[in-house]
């Protein structure tokens, strides 16, 4: 009988199938894993100061819902590094300095950790690769999905015009308020702001998803802020609330082997 704590986890969405393979993502949130306090209780980041023992243990939970043999992540930098995976891993991957991932290998899952950053999940069912992009507000000035789907069609061969895309819950409008956007965002996302200098970062990522050539009824966006909402992580609400101190997030992405 399958684990009751796997049970738990949230339901994953199939994104698409080609041939005998099926692509299969998830956006987890924090319920259904063995972590406590501030953390509980999915929470997958090992560097927040959660116990070693209980975020691999919420690790391998996500991996058997996932049905997946390989966990790849990166130690994220809020950066625009893509770490190409070619071939199949012989043990689970956290790799440094890495805020996206592609591969087209089966049975790996690419995982992306947040609280309060978009998680940008690619799946190509023409050369059958896949992508997960870590895009907080720094991603998204230095368009690192631009710079994923090229580097996919670099190395895959992928037309942007077949990838399918979805956004993981984030920070939403409703919430994204930037005292200091003048400093720090480029004067093109002011046509994504409000009145009272919220800015809507899933729009804007819509729009740099679109600009690669991705059509629109291709993109999903998300209608969920995990902000506003207690099921999720969220590094504003912790700092909001208390000493910023909260667990992370996942968004997972595979090609599976049937």
């Amino acid at each position: 009988m399958e684990d009751m704590r796997v049970q738990s986890i949230r339901s994953i969405v199939s994104l698409g199938s080609f041939g005998n393979l099926q692509c299969r993502y998830g956006l987890f949130d924090r319920h259904g894993g063995v972590s406590s306090g501030p953390f509980a209780s999915l929470n997958i980041g090992l560097a927040v100061g959660d116990s070693i023992e209980a975020v691999e243990e919420n690790r391998q939970l996500v991996k058997e819902r996932m049905g997946v043999d390989w966990w790849l992540s990166g130690r994220q930098i809020h950066g625009e590094a893509v770490y190409v995976l070619e071939q199949a891993p012989d043990s689970d991957l956290e790799v440094d300095g890495y805020d996206a991932l592609i591969t087209n290998q089966q049975n790996v899952g690419l995982v992306i950790q947040h609280a309060d950053c978009q998680a940008v999940l690619l799946y190509d069912p023409v050369s059958q690769a896949i992508g997960a992009i870590h895009s907080g507000w720094r991603g998204s000035v230095v368009n690192l999905i631009g710079k994923t789907v090229q580097a996919m069609a670099d190395v895959f061969g992928t037309d942007a015009r077949n990838l399918r895309a979805v956004v993981s819950p984030s920070l939403g409008p409703c919430c994204a308020e930037f005292v200091n956007y003048e400093l720090e965002l480029p004067v093109s996302f002011q046509e994504f702001m409000d009145d009272n200098r919220r800015f809507n970062f899933w729009e804007i990522s819509k729009r740099q998803l679109m600009d690669c050539g991705i059509r629109e009824e291709s993109i999903t966006l998300p209608n969920i802020c995990t902000s506003c909402s207690t099921d999720y992580f969220s590094y504003r609400r912790a700092c909001r609330e208390g000493d910023s101190v909260t667990g992370r997030n996942c968004s997972v992405i595979a090609l599976i082997a049937e």
